[in-house]
């Protein structure tokens, strides 16, 4: 009787083994061009529950059987169906499709951006205006609303003009290293729409690419480094680019850090993209830790409260639980949890540390404290103890980015948005010195312009960074953070000058007279920064001359020419009256021609995106 009990046991096994899932590994590229795929939604047929999407470099890994059928599914990309069978490697290339409007349709819209906790029923509103319905099993399958369903918040952008040089020679602004708006307009895409204009900020567009910048070497905490060629997208005149690189520091010799997350646990957090994201990114950031750090956990929605005493960085697993036990629900006071954030960055404040608070959340902040105005004054308040405030925003729908990025700019701190998991890789991961470490800060840019080289300029995004002339010397001004490893990049398209526009000079009651080094040389500009050591009150200045070179853009580096590829999706997606000869034909070949090595796949997924926005 034992020899049958172990025989059928023995069989038993064998048959659950059989039957049991397997790991299926792959990689999906496009069938045009055979490059990698990211965000592909990876699925097993009639259970979308169960499924994956592919990294950066077109990669997935899932669970299957054999009878299972793998879905692969893109916006802009006709789904494939390949059933598992005894297969552990299976690659796939996807055929991509025109995405007609036409195919666009009424859907039923789940609203869960609007319930006051997590105990209230969900209710179904019938889509009263045309919605965009996803690829079917898509990482990204919720309903997006458009308008009268769609909160999301964006400050209004009036793009730069050119400016005369013999007039207003000079051009200020504070540097930005904020990358949120490019994994902002990637969602929209994504998902089969068009961002909102304002929701395109070209500088954070440029600067959520890395380039090949030299190590600085001068004794400042960054380099300096400047091109000039002809404009792709008017050959008339001339593109400046201005990048500036961080100084990269070992993670050993970083400081210990006492960090604070402040997570928002509101009803409407509670959507697959907000709080479990959250949760899931929250958890990378916890492995990069060392003893040495400590990490507290605030977190608000109808009240605010303390989860998590500051606790060492050693101690992951009690980290972890943490995060793993929170739940959303209530309304929204962010400005009580950003008190009691503070309080706790206080109570644990490292001198010569690092000293920052890390708030997620959508942005909706509808009680208390909620104006801009008055969580400005709170932010500026409390940032002169050395305490800086980073942003992480999650979510649609009801997605307040003007909120954000207020406070992430008066915090001393940056702000990214988190769409997806491979986005959290990347910031909180692969940039983690950047996104932490401050190592120069209110670090300002001024041009001065050579009138008899540069008839008129118009600064390519920084709309929002502009400064008054006299803002550059004053230290109490606050201005841009830079973080260790962080790159900035500044393009100018410049209108050369000839003896006509210097006589057009039509003020009343003053001349211009430029000297003999303006006439007689070949400076086209003098450019100035300013920065702030971070436990400094008094700024450094440096100083940089930008020799004129009559050169070709064909002959430019990939540093110079990629950045161009950006500023010109940029300008398309705004329609942009300065955009020239602009096509999306012209911005790919020349992302292509200049995409390098690009080792984690950020500018082949670029190139993705242009194509896909060609058909949108």
């Amino acid at each position: 009787m034992k020899k049958n009990v172990f025989i059928i046991s023995i069989l038993a096994t064998l048959i659950s083994l059989n039957l049991s899932a397997r790991t299926i590994t792959g990689t999906v590229i496009s069938a045009e061009d055979g490059s990698a795929l990211p965000g592909v939604s990876v699925t097993l047929k009639g259970n979308s529950k169960i499924g994956t999407t592919t990294d950066i470099n077109g990669k997935y890994s899932i669970e299957a059987n054999n009878e299972d059928k793998l879905v692969f599914a893109f916006i802009g990309f006709v789904t494939k169906e390949v059933k598992a069978g005894k297969k552990t490697i299976i690659n796939v290339a996807l055929e991509s499709e025109i995405l007609a409007m036409d195919e666009v349709m009424v859907v039923e819209y789940e609203d869960t951006d609007y319930k006051a906790s997590k105990k209230e029923s969900r209710k179904m509103i019938r889509g009263t205006s045309t919605l965009f319905k996803p690829a079917q099993g898509s990482m990204n399958s919720f309903y997006y609303p458009q308008e009268p369903f769609n909160r999301e918040g964006y400050s209004t952008i009036h793009e730069n003009g050119f400016k005369e040089a013999i007039k207003s020679p000079l051009s200020t602004f504070s540097i930005d290293v904020d990358a949120a708006s490019y994994a902002n307009v990637r969602r929209f895409l994504n998902n089969g729409q068009k961002p909102p204009i304002d929701a395109v900020r070209i500088e954070e567009m440029i600067n959520y690419f890395n380039y090949d910048y030299p190590q600085p070497e001068n004794g400042h905490p960054f380099a300096i480094y400047q091109e000039l060629a002809h404009c792709p997208w008017n050959e008339e005149n001339m593109l400046l680019h201005i990048g500036l690189q961080g100084e990269k520091i070992a993670m050993d010799n970083l400081p210990p850090s006492n960090i604070v997350f402040l997570l928002d646990v509101s009803g409407s957090m509670s959507s697959q993209n907000k709080l479990p994201l959250l949760k899931k990114a929250f958890k990378l950031l916890v492995h990069q830790l060392r003893e040495e750090d400590r990490v507290a956990i605030v977190v608000y929605a109808g009240s605010s409260g303390l989860v998590l005493p500051s606790t060492k960085g050693s101690d992951k697993q009690k980290i972890i639980e943490s995060l793993e036990r929170l739940n959303a629900g209530g309304s929204t006071a962010g400005a009580a949890g950003l008190k009691l954030a503070y309080q706790v960055a206080t109570e644990n404040f490292i001198k010569n540390g690092n000293n920052r608070i890390i708030l997620a959340t959508d942005g909706d902040f509808n009680v208390g404290q909620s104006s801009n105005a008055e969580m400005e004054r709170l932010i500026e308040k409390e940032r002169e103890k050395g305490i800086f405030i980073s942003v992480l925003g999650f979510g649609m729908g009801n997605y307040q980015d003007d909120k954000m990025e207020i406070i992430a700019d008066k915090g001393n701190g940056n702000y990214a948005y988190i769409d997806n998991i491979m986005e959290a890789k990347k910031v909180l991961v692969n940039e983690f010195g950047g996104t932490l470490f401050t190592i120069a800060k209110d670090v300002k840019i001024q041009i001065e312009f050579n009138p008899a080289i540069v008839e008129s300029y118009r600064l390519i995004g920084y709309e929002n960074r502009l400064l008054n002339d006299e803002d550059f010397e004053d230290d109490k001004k606050d201005a841009g953070e830079l973080g260790s490893g962080h790159t900035v990049t500044a393009l100018y398209e410049l209108k050369i000058a000839n003896k006509e526009s210097l006589k057009n000079n039509t003020l009343k009651y003053q001349t211009s007279n430029l000297n003999n080094l303006a006439k007689e040389g070949d400076e086209v500009a003098t450019v100035k920064f300013r920065y702030k050591k971070p436990d400094k009150h008094k700024s450094i200045l440096l100083e940089e001359v930008i020799p004129f070179k009559d050169q070709y853009f064909n002959e430019m580096s990939d540093n110079f020419k990629f950045s161009a590829a950006v500023a010109g999706f940029g300008m398309l997606l705004r329609d942009s009256e300065h955009k020239g000869n602009a096509t999306y034909k012209s911005v790919i070949d020349l992302a292509q021609s200049s995409k390098g090595k690009d080792k984690e796949g950020y500018r082949s997924e670029f190139i993705q995106l242009i194509k896909l926005s060609q058909h949108l």
